[in-house]
């Protein structure tokens, strides 16, 4: 895998194209910044910038103004090589505030090992439907102690209006769920991304999150994808990194100074 060339499709693919999490979502460009704009039931943001030292400011300031207009949380989503260098340092001074960094992961499926089944006393099954979401939400809010109620009501309206858009699996200790996680397949890109695999405290270091990974990126395969793409935090990477997921930079939410509720999409560990 070539990582300049995989960043370059990337960011042509995934932040110059975003896909809004609602079918009535829009995205909309300008010479130096995408927006995507999902409503009250989506995520909100900048996915792409390419700012000037000159008119840095004045542009934040504008992204500003424009959400301000639409209402809803959103955020600034920063790469590291994004222009200009002090660009964190402008968001922050224009009130925003930083979430916690992570690391931008690309894997090319056809390299991945894909053969981790789950342990001994464990099943994995699909989420398909309200008792499905409700699961994944409850192992969120345990794993990641956060508020998960908004991404349960975007994964609910996305099995009703955009079937195929996604695929939500959920680890099962007998009738306990312990893991759940999700695969987004963006329609039109050669990329599939990982999100919100996340495994409760007393099965952590038993293997179920490398098979959550694992039958996700099948999924993925499945579907002729050709890259799987993660923005993972610290304790996920190592594990990533030993499949053969490749760093290719570093991500960070700057949330959007009147963006006080929870973000429907939480940073985890995939």
């Amino acid at each position: 895998m070539d990582p300049r060339a995989v960043l370059a499709a990337y960011d042509e693919q995934i932040r110059r194209s975003p896909a809004p999490d609602v079918p009535t979502g829009t995205v909309e460009r300008e010479r130096d910044v995408v927006r995507c704009i999902s409503g009250a039931l989506g995520w909100n943001g900048v996915t792409w910038s390419a700012l000037e030292n000159t008119d840095a400011d004045a542009v934040i300031a504008a992204q500003v103004t424009r959400f301000a207009e639409l209402g809803h949380a959103w955020e600034w989503k920063h790469y590291s090589y994004d222009r200009p260098r002090d660009l964190p340092d402008r968001l922050v001074a224009a009130g925003f505030t930083r979430g916690p960094a992570e690391a931008l992961l690309v894997a090319e499926l056809a390299a991945l090992t894909l053969d981790a089944s789950p342990p001994a006393g464990v099943d994995l099954r699909a989420v398909v439907d309200e008792e499905g979401v409700d699961a994944m939400v409850s192992v969120h809010d345990e794993v990641f102690g956060e508020d998960h109620s908004g991404l349960g009501k975007v994964l609910l309206n996305a099995l009703r209006h955009q079937p195929g858009s996604f695929a939500g699996v959920i680890a099962d200790a007998g009738d306990t769920p312990i893991a759940a996680g999700r695969v987004e397949f963006n329609a039109g890109t050669e990329f599939a991304s990982l999100w919100g695999g996340g495994t409760v405290a007393a099965w952590r270091g038993r293997g179920v999150f490398r098979s959550l990974v694992a039958h996700r990126a099948a999924l993925a395969a499945a579907r002729g994808f050709r890259y799987l793409q993660v923005d993972a935090l610290p304790a996920s990477r190592p594990i990533l990194k030993r499949l053969g997921f490749v760093e290719l930079a570093t991500t960070t939410p700057f949330l959007a100074p009147s963006a006080s509720e929870a973000r429907p999409r939480p940073p985890s560990p995939t």
